[in-house]
C-alpha cells in the first residue's frame, strides 16, 4: 500500500465532478435496463454524533433507529462485495466513530476487496488505532468547517478545545502517512453557509499548516422545505474570497471550491433521478433508501428495508428496491420540486440525464484513472 501518487493533485483528485466515465460497463448495463449493483455506497454505522453543527443535514433525517451490531455490519460489507459494489464510504447521517465496530469494519471492507473511506469530525478517533486503519483507507476526510478555534466551536457545536485536539489527530495522520509511505489521501472539508465567509481563508491556511493533501469548500444542502434557511443567492458574493482560498494550492496541497454547486443557485436542470442505483446511501439506523434526503420518516414510501432485519443482498434483489428506483427515475417523480437541494447524487444525475437526452456520449476516458476512482 505504498504511495505511488506522485502526480499533481490538481490533475489527480476530482472533487467537483463525477467518475462514471471510468465505469462504462456499469453505465451501459444500466442503459440496457439491467439491474446493477451500486458502484459506491455512502453509509454510517450509527445516527449518533458528538457535535451539533449548525449546517447539519442529519437533523432533517430522523427515522427509526435500530442497533447496528458487528454481525449486521459485517454481513452488509460481505453482501456489498458479493454483488459487485466497489467502494464504501463511512459518511452519512451519523458520526461513525461513535460505533465500536468502525475499526473492524474498515478492515473487513478492505479485506473483501472494497475501497473504503471515512468522513469524520475526528474527535473520537483513537490515536492508537490510526496506524492500524490508515493503510486500509483510500481516503480520510475531516469535517472541519472553520479555521479558527472560537468559530470552530460556534459553527460545529462543540468546545473550542476540540479544535486543537482534532488538529493534533490530523497531524498524526499526516505523520503516519509520510513515515509509512501510505497511499491514503488526507483531506479537510468545510461546509460553507454564507455566514461562515470569514472562515474561508483561515480554513485554507489551516489545511496547508496541517499538511493535508486537500481542503474542499462545499455548499450546504437543504431540504425541499428550506428547513436550514440557506440563501443560495448569497454564495455569488463569495466568488473572490473563494478564488483567493484556491490560490493557496501548490503541487502538494489542493484547495478546491465546489463551484458547480456553489454557483448553481440551489437549482437542478434535470427532473428525474437516475443516480441512486450507482451511488446509494444508507442511514446509520440501517435504513436503505435511495438517498439521504429521503431518510426522514415522512418519506416512508421511499424506504426499502433495513439491513438489521434483512441482508443487504436480499434488499437489493427485491422487487421493492427496483420499484422505488424505477419510480424516482420516472416522469411521475420531479426532482426539481420533490427533492432537497444539491444532493450527493447531483453530478451523477446531471451526467446520466444528459446521456439519456443524447447531449453527451459515453466514451472511454483518456489518460490514467483519477484518484479514488470507485468513489464516483
Amino acid at each position: 500500500m505504498k504511495n505511488n501518487n506522485h502526480l499533481n493533485k490538481k490533475e489527480k483528485i476530482i472533487l467537483d465532478s463525477h467518475k462514471l466515465m471510468w465505469h462504462r460497463d456499469r453505465v451501459e448495463a444500466w442503459l440496457r435496463g439491467e439491474r446493477i449493483a451500486p458502484i459506491t455506497i455512502d453509509c454510517a454505522l450509527t445516527r449518533r454524533c458528538t457535535y451539533q453543527c449548525l449546517y447539519c443535514y442529519g437533523q432533517l433525517q430522523e427515522n427509526d433507529e435500530k442497533r447496528m451490531t458487528k454481525d449486521v455490519v459485517f454481513r452488509f460489507l460481505d453482501d456489498a462485495a458479493e454483488i459487485g459494489v466497489k467502494a464504501i464510504s463511512f459518511v452519512s447521517d451519523g458520526e461513525s466513530t461513535c460505533s465500536p465496530y468502525l475499526y473492524e469494519a474498515i478492515k473487513r471492507g478492505k479485506q473483501n476487496g472494497l475501497d473504503v473511506a471515512l468522513g469524520t469530525n475526528g474527535f473520537l478517533l483513537k490515536e492508537e488505532k490510526l496506524e492500524e486503519i490508515l493503510p486500509f483507507l483510500t481516503y480520510i476526510r475531516f469535517n472541519f468547517s472553520a479555521g479558527e478555534p472560537n468559530r470552530y466551536a460556534e459553527i460545529m457545536g462543540t468546545k473550542k478545545e476540540n479544535f486543537y485536539e482534532v488538529s493534533e489527530i490530523i497531524k498524526k495522520c499526516v505523520k503516519i502517512k509520510k513515515q509509512k509511505g501510505l497511499s491514503v489521501t488526507i483531506g479537510l472539508q468545510m461546509v460553507l453557509m454564507p455566514q461562515f465567509a470569514d472562515q474561508i481563508i483561515p480554513f485554507a491556511k489551516l489545511g496547508k499548516k496541517l499538511g493535508v493533501d486537500y481542503a474542499i469548500i462545499k455548499h450546504c444542502s437543504d431540504d425541499e422545505l428550506g428547513s436550514l434557511g440557506i440563501d443560495y443567492s448569497k454564495y455569488f458574493q463569495l466568488t473572490d474570497v473563494l478564488k483567493q482560498a484556491e490560490s493557496f494550492s501548490n503541487e502538494r496541497y489542493l484547495v478546491k471550491a465546489k463551484w458547480s454547486k456553489i454557483l448553481s443557485d440551489g437549482k437542478r436542470r434535470y427532473s428525474q433521478c437516475y443516480g441512486p442505483p450507482f451511488l446509494l446511501q444508507l442511514s446509520g439506523s440501517g435504513l436503505v433508501a435511495p438517498c439521504g434526503a429521503l431518510f426522514n420518516n415522512r418519506y416512508k414510501k421511499f424506504h426499502i428495508g433495513n439491513i438489521v432485519d434483512t441482508s443487504f443482498k436480499k434488499i437489493w434483489q427485491s422487487e421493492h428496491y427496483w420499484k422505488i428506483m424505477n419510480y424516482i427515475a420516472s416522469k411521475d417523480y420531479n426532482a426539481q420540486t420533490m427533492c432537497g437541494t444539491l444532493c450527493l447524487q447531483h453530478k451523477v444525475n446531471e451526467f446520466l440525464w444528459d446521456l439519456k437526452k443524447g447531449k453527451v456520449v459515453l466514451e472511454n476516458p483518456k489518460g490514467e484513472p483519477p484518484m479514488h476512482v470507485n468513489f464516483i
